[in-house]
């Protein structure tokens, strides 16, 4: 009988019907009490999204995989010292950490977000050194900052462990906590660094929100191996390519924008039906959502003379890298593309088939029409003859490994050491291309990691993730075009993710595409009314409308839904400003910095906000930190040079705003002030030059004009400043500056020196 009732559980699990199983579940328990049915118990409650019954159920319990479980629990409710506790026994500092990579890695985030970055660093390493397959860890390393390169997290080790995981163990890693090539014991044990440092104050709200994860396999193969309790499990092959999806389903497969017509590496497919419960921590937790921000969202200064009326992201001047691209099809400096009408979707494809393009240097976008079938593509893994990468793999620490002869029995079929070292280097070699392009987009080098992404073979190429991925790198550049693009093709290709569409709604928002963001806000509230990024998009299209304070309401809605989202804090500090609310504009940028210290955008709203209330010192103390988190970025070089300036330090200043030049070509805003900074200096002529080239890139920009006239004024060419005053007019500035230039001209007759004692 409970044989019997934990197979109907372990059935009711595998297809998703979770109250059925809670309900045979709680009769199993009954009628047969002991901790490893409480586990199972405790699983049927987290997949339902209930982590406060597992925690209930689980409080006081010894076995390491109901820690784990209750961690789990604890940690969804933001219970982070509870967590630890139960994964890191105070009692017993020596004692493993259960589940081995998933515990590490669960210890990695409670570290992380109670301001123990030592730890948390320790942690995720050892999940990685466990499970080399376990891209979370890595992706948390790369937020972090403190990511190897992939080539060496992803190398010869790496090959090593995996190959004797799935040989040793029979492919049915289960034992994944066990420490691989004469590793230490004391490698999967609590780390004794940042175990008592003063915890960070919690913050309310979820963790996680869904929970689609298996805890019924790690539950079987942990406690319930000798039972004989899960004969119906599902027998995935991971050598047998999987069916097209077209031939699961009804209808057609879903249209990709993209196809590959010649394959360019070898076949990864192979991989594709992993069901091992190698770890379970990819499927039940999730870790925060990040920020990607962008330079876009970085503002003038509100008192410079000629300032816009809207500081709340990239003004017109600071904008016009995004504007001019989109108006006048300007070549993009350093991505290797262009930008032309091919964006507009005015093409005809042919009906028979879509073109087969990727986002790579010197190709084009394709606009092909989203209900076009494609033909799913499958190839026979057995007859890839070429690898991914240069991992060279063992051959003589383990005699058993390189035996030809050597087979492991598994879905009916027989596999020899020779194909699962074949399959490590196969997968090895694909995420160290993933790795290494993630790591550098962290560290934002965007650029860097765009070269790395289009090395990618086509079929990984044109997913969902990769392209969103790609959309963000260009979002980062300013290269708001390119963006729309990749995040287009992303939506078409998994119009079901919302990955990034947070990031893809601030790029319609700085493109004042007002309809297209608010068909995409309403598409995302209609996929998941309970997602962070859907208000996200929702905001930014209120804030597009100048309605400020509802814009706020539904950043604070996304706060809500994911305390630990901090792009969504940085959005709130945004619309604060926008309302003159300074101090709980403050507040949101630290809750964000509070959630990642490496979110930059949260840096440079706090220097903005001081810069406008003339601190001077402390504006440039926190755009140089966001400086030295993206040192690429040429709008945050140009406002630490315009607080290097307001301190009298303008031969400073006008260093970092060549820096800024140079960095970004088609950035107006340090052209501008450098320009300022040389009429400061009384270098009339020299500013006069960089107005006239900066006039020719943005030829109705009317600060330019305001600023020549300011300049002749100076000059005392009076005809000269009256007519360009009168140009600045005719541009329809904002309000202020109108206000200004009026004044201007009022005074034009009185010397500057009698001007100023006034």
């Amino acid at each position: 009988m409970e044989a019997m009732l934990a197979e109907c559980v372990q059935s009711s699990l595998r297809h998703f019907m979770h109250r059925n199983a809670i309900f045979m579940c709680e009769r199993l328990c009954a009628q047969f009490p002991s901790e490893v049915n409480l586990q199972l118990l405790a699983g049927c409650y987290l997949h339902n999204n209930q982590a406060y019954s597992a925690y209930h159920i689980l409080k006081g319990t010894q076995m390491p995989q109901s820690r784990y479980l209750f961690a789990i629990s604890c940690f969804q409710m933001d219970l982070l010292k509870e967590a630890e506790a139960a994964l890191c026994n105070a009692n017993e500092p020596g004692a493993e950490v259960p589940n081995g990579a998933a515990g590490h890695y669960l210890l990695g985030l409670i570290y992380r977000y109670t301001d123990r970055k030592r730890g948390a660093i320790h942690h995720f390493k050892q999940a990685l050194s466990i499970d080399p397959l376990l891209w979370s860890a890595y992706e948390e390393l790369c937020a972090l900052g403190s990511a190897e390169e992939a080539a060496a997290v992803f190398g010869e080790a790496a090959a090593i462990c995996v190959h004797k995981q799935y040989l040793h163990n029979g492919f049915a890693p289960s034992n994944a906590h066990m420490s691989c090539e004469d590793q230490n014991l004391n490698s999967t044990r609590c780390s004794t660094d940042d175990v008592s440092p003063k915890q960070q104050k919690q913050m309310p709200g979820n963790n996680t929100r869904d929970l689609a994860g298996s805890y019924h396999g790690s539950i079987a193969s942990s406690q319930v191996a000798s039972q004989p309790l899960n004969g119906g499990s599902a027998q995935l092959s991971l050598y047998n390519t999987p069916s097209p999806l077209a031939t699961q389903l009804s209808g057609a497969a879903p249209p990709l924008p993209c196809r590959n017509l010649l394959p360019n590496g070898p076949n990864l497919s192979a991989f594709g039906a992993d069901g091992s419960q190698r770890s379970t921590v990819n499927s039940t937790i999730q870790a925060p959502r990040r920020k990607f921000v962008d330079e876009g969202k970085l503002r003038k200064i509100s008192g410079r003379l000629f300032s816009d009326s809207g500081p709340r992201r990239s003004t017109r001047l600071a904008g016009d890298a995004g504007a001019n691209a989109s108006t006048n099809a300007t070549s993009v400096a350093g991505n290797g593309t262009s930008n032309s009408s091919k964006y507009l979707g005015s093409s005809k494809l042919s009906s028979v088939a879509l073109r087969a393009v990727t986002v790579r240097k010197g190709q084009s976008w394709a606009n092909e029409n989203s209900d076009e079938g494609v033909r799913n593509e499958v190839s026979d893994d057995s007859r890839s003859s070429s690898t991914l990468g240069n991992c060279s793999c063992p051959s003589g620490d383990n005699r058993s490994l390189d035996q030809e002869g050597a087979s492991v029995p598994f879905a009916g079929s027989v596999l020899t050491s020779t194909r699962v070292l074949t399959g490590t280097a196969e997968v090895l070699g694909l995420l160290r291309l993933f790795g290494e392009a993630y790591r550098l987009s962290c560290l934002n080098r965007c650029q860097d990691a765009l070269d790395v992404y289009s090395r990618l073979p086509h079929k990984h190429y044109n997913t969902g993730w990769v392209l969103s991925q790609v959309g963000k790198a260009y979002f980062e550049l300013v290269d708001y075009m390119e963006a729309d693009q990749a995040f287009n093709l992303a939506r078409r290709t998994t119009p079901y993710s919302l990955e990034g569409m947070d990031i893809y709604s601030t790029v319609l928002y700085h493109l004042k595409e007002d309809m297209k963001l608010s068909y995409l806000a309403q598409e995302l509230i209609a996929t998941d009314r309970l997602a962070p990024q859907s208000w996200c998009a929702m905001g930014n299209c209120y804030s597009l409308q100048k309605d400020h304070e509802t814009a706020l309401k539904n950043f604070q809605r996304a706060v809500q839904l994911d305390s630990k989202f901090a792009y969504a804090h940085t959005l709130c500090g945004h619309e604060f400003v926008s309302l003159e609310d300074f101090e709980h504009g403050i507040k949101s940028y630290q809750t964000a910095l509070r959630i990642d210290a490496r979110h930059y955008n949260a840096w440079y709203g706090l220097g903005m906000v001081y810069l406008r209330q003339e601190k001077f010192e402390f504006s440039e103390h926190h755009f140089r930190m966001a400086f030295k988190i993206n040192p690429c970025s040429s709008v945050i070089m140009s406002y630490l040079g315009t607080a290097l300036h307001a301190l009298k330090r303008s031969e400073e200043a006008l260093m970092i705003m060549e820096k800024a030049i140079l960095a970004d070509r088609k950035n107006p805003l340090p052209v501008y002030q450098k320009a300022n900074i040389l009429m400061s200096l009384e270098k009339l002529d020299k500013a006069l030059e960089v107005l006239e080239e900066l006039k020719e890139y943005a030829p109705r920009e009317s600060s330019i004009y305001a600023l020549m006239g300011k300049i002749y004024k100076s000059q005392n060419m009076h005809s000269q400043a009256m007519l360009h005053f009168g140009l600045a007019l005719d541009l329809k500035p904002s309000a202020t500056d109108v206000a200004t230039i009026k004044a201007a001209i009022e005074k034009l007759h009185v010397p500057d020196e009698i001007e100023d004692s006034l």
